[in-house]
């Protein structure tokens, strides 16, 4: 008599549903750089991760809701990738640099691309915009936490929004990459703009005390006007 045929031992199916939640994830990544969110499908996606559609639904309930986690995860990852560089900053100019060479980076990975398009998705799609608010905070969270280190004594600090100068320089790297597309110079340009703007706060930092004094009640005055 031939043996009864064994099967898997549950503790695998664990194992086995990660593995493919993970297959998802890098497939939703994949659709969207190949075909664009328009072309983002359980379809595509499915194609790209070698599985079945109906598990995307299965594990993730929707399409939007698959691509708002892959865009997540994927921006955790780029985030903890660029930690150190982060921490390394002294001052606004280093920030900006560490912020081109990143931009550079991700542009060429395409990952810049698909963070623009699916925010660009996510204006008319609450389910997708809310995943999508919490994966830009990660990139602005990061942001905010080296402006307040290398602003920390400055004038600038006491009257500046820190967190929406964070949304506005990470909300700045995004934009770029479209205006890019259609304006490479210009984008240079503009960056070259940032890197003026971020030396004259460094000299604003080295005048004297009276000279302080002017400058941040010039700057309390223009807040409230």
């Amino acid at each position: 008599m031939s043996e009864p045929l064994k099967s898997e031992p549950l503790h695998n199916e664990p194992l086995k549903k990660a593995d493919t939640k993970q297959r998802l994830l890098d497939g939703a990544l994949t659709a969207l750089r190949e075909h664009g969110v328009t072309g983002a499908s359980a379809r595509t996606i499915a194609a790209a991760a070698g599985a079945n559609q109906a598990l995307v639904f299965y594990h993730f309930g929707s399409v939007d809701e698959l691509l708002g986690a892959a865009c997540r995860q994927a921006t955790e990852q780029r985030v903890a990738y660029y930690a150190d560089r982060f921490a390394a900053v002294t001052s606004l100019r280093e920030l900006l640099q560490v912020g081109r060479d990143l931009h550079t980076a991700e542009l060429a990975q395409g990952n810049v691309s698909v963070l623009a398009q699916t925010l660009a998705a996510a204006q008319s799609n609450e389910r997708l915009a809310e995943p999508m608010r919490e994966t830009f905070q990660l990139w602005t969270d990061e942001i905010e936490a080296v402006l307040r280190r290398v602003l920390a004594g400055s004038p600038i600090a006491e009257v500046a929004d820190v967190p929406g100068l964070a949304r506005a320089i990470s909300s700045a790297f995004v934009g770029l990459e479209l205006y890019e597309g259609i304006d490479p110079a210009g984008g240079r340009q503009a960056l070259d703009a940032l890197d003026q703007l971020a030396v004259l706060i460094e000299v604003m930092d080295e005048l004297g005390p009276l000279a302080t004094r002017v400058l941040r009640s010039r700057i309390k005055r223009a807040g409230k006007s």
